[in-house]
């Protein structure tokens, strides 16, 4: 296998508070960082700037498009750069970024797995949050027939990016917050290896948080629906499935 080249993801929407300090944490990592403005404001763009002119790479998009979007646009610019892997990272600065070694470390023996990142709370969780969290995990259990993808909505996960951008060809995976869960259930269904790895996740008093309630629990459902329905005819294949060895990948 080549030398895997990775970088760091991070999808970013008018956070000008804590981007500038998160990119200053990870920058211990000492791996490159890219940037996608998601049509951020003023403030957070001149902010953005600064840290392209600081040597990180930064991609622009001119209007607000969502999460999945700017992911799916940060992988592609990832791949152009020549970066095998992505591990992103949201830019609210909520995740512990001592946990993002152990994602990294899974490149020496697991290249081509995508390894998902599951939340450890601490007491700063909103208890709405934190149990409304389980509609969603119930319904990927079902539209996967499996508990294979353990949290399928934490922001941290290490992305092989050629063989997802070919996936995300075909299967878009929505522009907003259905993008996280959408496309584990592909990649799962395309029997990609996954790997689960613990990150702590801090919920700050001031947090700024871009969930759209109607729009985007709407969204989310109409993809749960569309997901299950998508499922039905795969049914004979993911039963099959069933009887085959456990696919997670381990180190």
């Amino acid at each position: 296998m080549a030398e895997p080249r990775p970088c760091i993801l991070i999808p970013v929407y008018n956070h000008p508070a804590t981007i500038t300090p998160l990119c200053t944490e990870l920058a211990a990592l000492e791996i490159p960082l890219l940037l996608v403005d998601d049509g951020s404001d003023q403030q957070c763009a001149a902010v953005l700037d600064r840290l392209a002119e600081q040597g990180h790479h930064l991609l622009r998009l001119e209007t607000n498009q969502g999460k999945g979007a700017a992911v799916r646009a940060g992988l592609r610019y990832a791949e152009q750069l020549g970066f095998s892997h992505a591990l992103q990272v949201d830019a609210d600065g909520q995740h512990g970024v001592d946990d993002l070694p152990a994602f990294l470390a899974t490149l020496k023996v697991a290249q081509g797995t995508l390894v998902v990142g599951y939340p450890r709370y601490d007491a700063s969780v909103p208890r709405v949050r934190f149990y409304g969290r389980y509609a969603t995990h119930i319904w990927v259990w079902i539209n996967t027939l499996s508990l294979d993808i353990r949290d399928s909505m934490c922001g941290v996960r290490l992305y092989p990016v050629a063989p997802l951008n070919r996936m995300l060809a075909r299967h878009p995976c929505g522009n907003r917050m259905t993008f996280d869960t959408e496309v584990l259930v592909r990649w799962h269904w395309a029997q990609g290896a996954m790997m689960h790895r613990p990150v702590r996740v801090h919920y700050p008093r001031d947090g700024i948080s871009h969930f759209a309630v109607w729009r985007d629990n709407r969204q989310i459902s109409l993809m749960h629906t569309r997901l299950f329905f998508s499922m039905l005819w795969r049914l004979p294949r993911l039963l099959a499935r069933r009887f085959q060895p456990h696919r997670e990948a381990s180190p």
